[in-house]
Order: C-alpha cells, then structure tokens, then sequence
C-alpha cells in the first residue's frame, strides 16, 4: 500500500504517541510500500509552530527519510487539482493532500472524517 500521511497522523507516528493511532494504522504505516508526507503538512505544521499552537518536541523533518518517508512536493498540477476540488473542507492544506493524494493514486491516513466526502481512498485513524 502506498500512503500519504495526515500531519497528525505524522506527529503522532514521529513522536511516539502510538496510543493515539488504531493498531490497523499502525501496522499499514509500518508495512506500507511507500510512505508520503507532503511538503503542505511541513508546511501547516511550521505555521502551527511559529504561532505557538504546536510544540514538536524532538521533532526532525530531516530524519524523516530514515524512517522511510518520502517527502512530496507540490507540483503545479496539485495545485490546480486542489483548486478545483469542491467545498467540502476549506483547509487549504487537506485540500491539497487530498489533491495529491488523487493525483498519484496513494491512500490517505488520516482521523478527519471529512476528507473521505472527496471519495479518496482512506484509511482512518
């Protein structure tokens, strides 16, 4: 299976809070084929961290690819993917996971309910 992963689901798998995620993620994340996390998660996550509303402890973006994550950039075919998305959710940063999550065929690890109303292929937490 191949993922793209929610910034909570990230920093809850990053940071070892594995008590937050169901055993069935856990075990898709830890056999996943590939594992994405997209440039917009650093993104949001960095805003959240700047404004004081995330604390990251030990947190490395840099160590992410030895845990076998692969970094997604937003290309610009995502962004007009995610642009032309309907309103189901205004958060810009899900609208263009779930555009990249479209676009590349990845299943979407994430708890928000509402992402599944784009019809991706979820796994939720």
């Amino acid at each position: 299976m191949r993922l793209l992963l929610d910034s909570h689901i990230l920093f809850w798998w990053a940071t070892a809070r594995l008590e937050r995620l169901p055993p069935v993620i856990c075990e898709a994340i830890g056999t996943a084929e590939d594992i994405f996390v997209s440039v917009a998660t650093a993104w949001e996550l960095e805003i959240k961290r700047n404004a004081g509303r995330f604390d990251p402890g030990l947190f490395d973006w840099a160590a992410l690819p030895s845990h076998g994550m692969t970094i997604l950039a937003i290309e610009l075919e995502d962004a007009f993917a995610a642009a032309r998305l309907p309103l189901v959710h205004r958060d810009p940063f899900d609208r263009m996971i779930v555009a990249q999550t479209m676009r590349r065929g990845l299943t979407l690890v994430t708890a928000d309910a509402t992402l599944s109303g784009y019809g991706v292929a979820t796994l939720r937490a």
